[in-house]
């Protein structure tokens, strides 16, 4: 089963607090994935292109433009444990 985004905000340093439908929250640091995926560069070069991301009418998959964007089953899998709540940026009707 895919995991479902319920909430999200980008927080400074290229790290993403996600908020699940099953409770869990964590932090998903995108970091690597600019160092060594070519078109999340952008996420570093363009200014404000990381605030200004959006959850997908599916709420599994966070995105920025048709070029970047991270499932949520990789978000879930990687991601580092939070035990804080998080402030929504996008959140499931």
């Amino acid at each position: 089963m895919i995991p479902r985004i319920k909430s999200f905000c980008p927080l400074e340093d290229y790290l993403l607090r996600v908020v699940f439908d099953d409770g869990r929250i964590v932090t998903y640091d995108l970091k690597d994935d600019i160092r060594t995926i070519p078109d999340f560069r952008a996420l570093e070069t363009e200014c404000g292109l990381f605030q200004n991301a959006q959850l997908d009418a599916s709420r599994t998959c966070i995105s920025w433009n048709d070029r970047i964007d991270l499932p949520s089953d990789t978000i879930y899998e990687y991601g580092t444990d939070e035990d804080t709540g998080c402030l929504s940026v996008a959140e499931a009707e």
